[in-house]
């Protein structure tokens, strides 16, 4: 049995192979299984062979007003992966554009009020992410990379919220045992984050003419606890 697959919800392939390779390395496993939703159905993995899934960034929107057929394919499967986390069939750890699709399946609003920019933010665990086995270590605060334009209006029904801060008040969330959600990014150390802002130059998470000051500030902050969590996730659900 592998322990762990990564589901790649990227369509640029460098990227998803970055994100591949920063996801091995931060969950601390030396196999690490990788499904495409773009090019496989999620039904033609057979999940019995994981404990855990990490579900990667993607410059999809939940909100987006025009989806293509591929999208519209890869959140229906995302939706499927949520709810047997939900059901304790397998653990799963939901990053980025994800968390959106979660919050809409639990009836949740999704909104483009309150975007960050590319770059290292700190973020507050709440009372419930002092004593979660994956937070709770990193508490009362840890940065962490973001990069999204939209997020939950609030928490939705049945989640447990894990992590805040002003610029978005759902940063983290658990829903029952098995489901982690996250609005910014665990995985990448500042390297990682500063190339992927090479294939996302132009799409709206920075001003394109402060690329450089942007990336100079990127790989000047101090961001572990990131990586602490995933490995933590792998340690509780994977080992």
């Amino acid at each position: 049995m592998v322990s762990l697959l990564y589901v790649c919800v990227r369509p640029e392939l460098g990227a998803a192979d970055a994100e591949h390779a920063s996801f091995r390395r931060a969950l601390g496993v030396d196999v690490v299984d990788r499904l495409d939703l773009l090019a496989d159905r999620l039904d033609t993995v057979d999940l019995s062979r994981y404990r855990g899934v990490v579900v990667g960034g993607s410059p999809f929107n939940v909100t987006d007003a025009t989806k293509s057929s591929g999208q519209l394919r890869v959140e229906a499967d995302l939706e499927t992966l949520a709810r047997q986390a939900i059901d304790g069939s397998i653990a799963a750890f939901f990053t980025c554009f994800s968390i959106g699709v979660v919050t809409r399946m639990l009836g949740g609003e999704v909104t483009t009020s309150t975007p960050e920019a590319a770059s290292a933010t700190v973020i507050r665990t709440t009372v419930a992410g002092d004593s979660d086995p994956v937070f709770g270590p990193s508490a009362p605060a840890l940065t962490v990379f973001t990069a999204h334009k939209e997020s939950a209006v609030a928490l939705p029904a049945g989640a447990v919220l894990l992590a805040t801060n002003e610029a978005c008040p759902v940063q983290a969330y658990r829903v029952g045992s098995h489901l982690y959600t996250a609005q910014f990014h665990p995985e990448p150390t500042p390297r990682d984050f500063a190339d992927r802002m090479t294939f996302y130059r132009t799409t709206g998470y920075f001003d394109p003419e402060e690329f450089d000051i942007v990336q100079r500030q990127v790989l000047a902050a101090s961001v572990t606890e990131g990586a602490a969590l995933l490995r933590r996730f792998a340690e509780t659900f994977a080992d």
